[in-house]
């Protein structure tokens, strides 16, 4: 027999396949198909599953809301839908205060000096990007991990590496912070950074309708150009204190 019910609170295909995978761990459940969408599950089952039992499997993650389809949304579920059809600026806005933020201090930094450094300037801002970004990633390390599963071509293939790479983020953080053997630091940002964006590149090429990671899973953020940009931006200013050194 096969039953359709509502879900709410899958913003991206990272979603659709948590849930797929959550529904289809029920006993009884022979398939689950998701219709991202509708925000819709088809769910075929070996015999009749209450839907409490189906809720109980999604317990776990609470923004995903599963009712039977005749039973109306509450407005305060169903509004989780209005999401795509923010603006480019209200979509991106967390990403671009932060890096507004990160710039206005650093440059702050600088003209406290009375002149303007480069290398230093690049020094404090890749600290302030890596404790930050690491700090959002932190707040819900598993949900990260799951969503950087979904593109990047380590995590695909070693799962610990999501929960892994938070870290990694943190310890460059300080690295920079402190000053800490610069040219080691600059080379692990240099590869760490590059390996990252292959999976990004590959995703936005592909036009895959996925959320992006960078700032963990606290905002839903999709995958785009502008997460190109953050990881290029990252490569060309390590590479580029690299070569100073050298």
């Amino acid at each position: 027999m096969k039953h359709v019910y509502k879900i709410s609170g899958m913003t991206c295909t990272s979603c659709k396949a948590k849930v797929q995978h959550l529904l289809s761990q029920v006993k009884g459940v022979s398939s689950v198909t998701i219709d991202l969408e509708k925000g819709e599950a088809d769910i075929t089952m070996e015999n009749h599953i209450a839907t409490s039992e189906l809720k109980n499997a999604l317990k776990e993650y609470p923004k995903y809301q599963l009712s039977e389809k005749n039973i109306d949304m509450p407005k305060a579920i169903s509004a989780s839908f209005v999401e795509e059809e923010k603006s480019w600026l209200e979509t991106y806005r967390p990403i671009l205060l932060v890096f507004g933020y990160l710039t206005g201090i650093t440059l702050l930094r600088q003209s406290v000096d009375g002149s303007f450094n480069w290398m230093q300037w690049m020094n404090h801002f890749m600290a302030g990007f890596f404790l930050v970004f690491s700090f959002f990633k932190l707040l819900n390390l598993k949900g990260f991990a799951e969503s950087y599963a979904m593109y990047d071509i380590v995590a695909k293939r070693i799962k610990s590496y999501g929960y892994l790479y938070a870290f990694i983020e943190l310890g460059l953080g300080i690295a920079y912070l402190v000053n800490f053997n610069p040219l080691v630091t600059n080379l692990i940002t240099g590869i760490i950074m590059s390996v990252s964006i292959v999976g990004v590149l590959q995703s936005v090429l592909n036009k895959q309708k996925i959320k992006c990671a960078c700032l963990g899973d606290v905002f839903n953020l999709p995958m785009s150009t502008i997460t190109i940009i953050e990881d290029a931006l990252m490569i060309i200013m390590s590479l580029t204190m690299l070569i100073k050194m050298i």
